[in-house]
């Protein structure tokens, strides 16, 4: 007969823990709430800023022969170093969220295995540093503290660091990854070929519309300071739009972990008055018994 001590304490024990799943799916709908008003915000600065390089790097090649000289819109094929700068959480308990970015960062590691392409890591986030950290993974860079709460300014540090090395000739290729928002119940990882630019993908999602005019020997400078502002915002984007998705998939998991643990006190419960009965019953028989016994 199970011990109705026990099973008592198991029944609070898992209401506590409802209680505390069901004040984190509350405190994880506002955050989401915030962070994707943040997030449409930056869409919209992004479809400008997208506009804007569409337009000039359009104007460079049709008038320039060969096209624009800058590197960060050199095609490479076969490059010799790829920087993969992948975001996750600083934190769990959001279901599958940030295991789902790091299945892509090995797939995107997978395509290269057997190349003469070397692979390296910039992680942002907590949790993808410690997994490729005890998977014996070296990392080239590692961010903790920014996608929980991220900032323009920190983006700018963050994407920086792969900027220069780009533009150094240390890496060939930049790859951004990270698990972005859809809507309240769905992520989707997005990967991103970052540097460099493709003009093409850039032409077809934006139709420029501007009025603006730019002088043939400013065309580059020009230029080369949007570029960089673009990858700044896509750094930008990607930190916001990872943090919504991981607001909602944390929502979620909350949610399921409250629905559980409110299935679980409902079967502990009855087997708490199924316990009861059986003692009760037991203790009626031995009073019977006694009775009988006395007659």
């Amino acid at each position: 007969m199970a011990n109705l001590k026990d099973i008592k304490r198991s029944i609070t024990s898992v209401k506590n823990t409802q209680k505390t799943t069901k004040a984190m799916k509350l405190v994880s709908t506002a955050k989401l709430k915030r962070a994707e008003e943040a997030a449409k915000k930056s869409r919209q600065y992004a479809l400008k800023l997208n506009e804007m390089l569409s337009e000039i790097s359009e104007k460079i090649n049709k008038f320039k022969v060969g096209g624009s000289t800058s590197r960060f819109f050199e095609e490479n094929n076969s490059p010799k170093v790829v920087d993969i700068l992948f975001v996750t959480a600083d934190k769990g308990l959001c279901g599958g969220f940030n295991i789902q970015t790091i299945k892509r960062v090995k797939s995107i590691m997978a395509e290269y295995e057997g190349t003469s392409t070397k692979v390296r890591l910039r992680a942002v986030g907590r949790k993808g540093v410690d997994y490729f950290r005890f998977q014996g993974t070296e990392l080239l860079e590692k961010d903790i503290g920014v996608s929980s709460a991220p900032t323009y300014e920190k983006a700018q540090e963050v994407v920086k660091k792969a900027v220069d090395d780009f533009v150094n000739g240390e890496s060939e290729k930049v790859i951004l990854v990270h698990n972005g928002y859809l809507n309240m119940i769905t992520q989707e990882v997005k990967q991103v070929g970052l540097i460099p630019v493709d003009t093409i993908k850039i032409e077809e999602k934006v139709e420029a519309g501007s009025m603006m005019e730019i002088e043939g020997e400013d065309d580059e400078k020009i230029l080369d300071g949007l570029v960089r502002k673009y990858f700044e915002h896509n750094m930008y984007y990607s930190l916001i739009d990872s943090l919504a998705a991981e607001h909602s998939a944390r929502m979620q998991a909350m949610d399921n972990a409250t629905n559980n643990a409110k299935e679980r006190v409902d079967m502990l419960t009855i087997k708490y008055n199924k316990a009861r009965q059986e003692a009760i019953t037991t203790e009626l028989i031995e009073i019977i018994s006694g009775m009988e016994s006395l007659k």
